[in-house]
C-alpha cells in the first residue's frame, strides 16, 4: 500500500510597493520565479499599497521607503504597527540605510528591514523568514543596530527599541533562545543549534516575550545586548 503525495504548501503570497516601476519588474520577475512564493499584488504609492494589503491580505508586503502619497513609514504603522488589530508581516525594502529609518520602521511594527543592494537571494529569504513569522534585518544594517541599542539612546525624535526589565526572571533554556536570537539566527536556526523542535523554540519566544513585554524579536534582541546576554561570536 502506497501513501498519497504530500499536498504543496500553498506559496507565500506578497505584495510589492515601490514607486519605480523598474524596481517592482525585477522584485517580481525574481519572486515569482521561486516555487514557493507568488506576486499578488503591486502598487506605485504607499496609499494604494495600504488600500490593496487590505482588500488582498498578503502574507507579506514588501514596502518602500519613499512613496508619493504615504511613505513607508507610515504605510507599516497603518498595516502593522501596534495599534493594528491583525497586524500584517511587513519587510521595509529601501535604497537609504539610514538609522532613523530603521528605527522607524521597526517600530512601526516591521518585521524585516533590507537594503535594495542586499541582493534577490536576501530579498527571497526576508519573505520566507517573515512568513514564517522570524525577522530578517540585512546584515550591515544589524550591526549598527546593536551598536546603538547598547549604548545611549538615539537622538529624538528617533529611539531604538528599549524593553524594560523582565516582569520575572528567564530560566537558563529562554537565556538561551534570547542569545541567539539577539545574534540574529532564525527560529530554525535556533532549534537546529539547541537540539529541540521548532515548536519548543517559539513556546520560549512567546513566554520571553510576555516576560520582557517585547513586541517583537528585535526587542528581544535589545534586551539581550543591554543586559549582557549577547556576545559576538568569534
Amino acid at each position: 500500500m502506497t501513501s498519497s503525495p504530500t499536498p504543496p504548501a500553498a506559496p507565500i503570497r506578497v505584495l510589492i510597493a515601490d514607486d519605480q516601476d523598474m524596481v517592482r519588474t525585477g522584485f517580481r520577475f525574481f519572486l515569482n520565479a521561486q516555487p514557493d512564493i507568488t506576486v499578488v499584488a503591486e502598487a506605485a504609492d504607499g496609499e494604494t499599497a495600504v488600500r490593496l494589503a487590505r482588500e488582498v491580505r498578503p502574507d507579506v508586503c514588501l514596502l518602500d521607503i519613499r512613496m508619493p502619497k504615504l511613505d513607508g513609514l507610515e504605510a507599516t504603522r497603518l498595516l502593522a504597527g501596534p495599534d493594528v488589530a491583525d497586524p500584517m508581516r511587513v519587510v521595509v525594502v529601501t535604497t537609504f540605510d539610514l538609522d532613523e529609518y530603521v528605527y522607524g520602521a521597526l517600530r512601526g511594527g516591521a518585521c524585516g528591514f533590507l537594503l535594495k543592494d542586499s541582493g534577490p537571494t536576501l530579498l527571497a529569504e526576508a519573505v520566507r523568514a517573515a512568513a514564517a513569522g522570524d525577522s530578517l534585518v540585512s546584515p550591515s544594517v544589524t550591526v549598527r543596530l546593536l551598536r546603538h541599542v547598547t549604548a545611549d539612546p538615539a537622538p529624538e525624535p528617533v529611539t531604538a527599541p528599549r524593553p524594560g526589565p523582565a516582569t520575572e526572571p528567564l530560566t537558563d533554556r529562554e537565556l538561551d533562545v534570547v542569545r541567539l536570537v539577539a545574534l540574529g539566527r532564525t527560529n530554525a536556526e535556533i532549534a537546529a543549534e539547541l537540539y529541540v523542535s521548532l515548536s519548543t523554540v517559539k513556546t520560549h519566544l512567546s513566554s520571553v516575550q510576555l516576560k520582557l513585554a517585547a513586541r517583537n524579536r528585535v526587542e528581544i534582541a535589545a534586551w539581550a545586548w543591554q543586559n549582557g546576554h549577547a556576545r559576538r561570536e568569534g
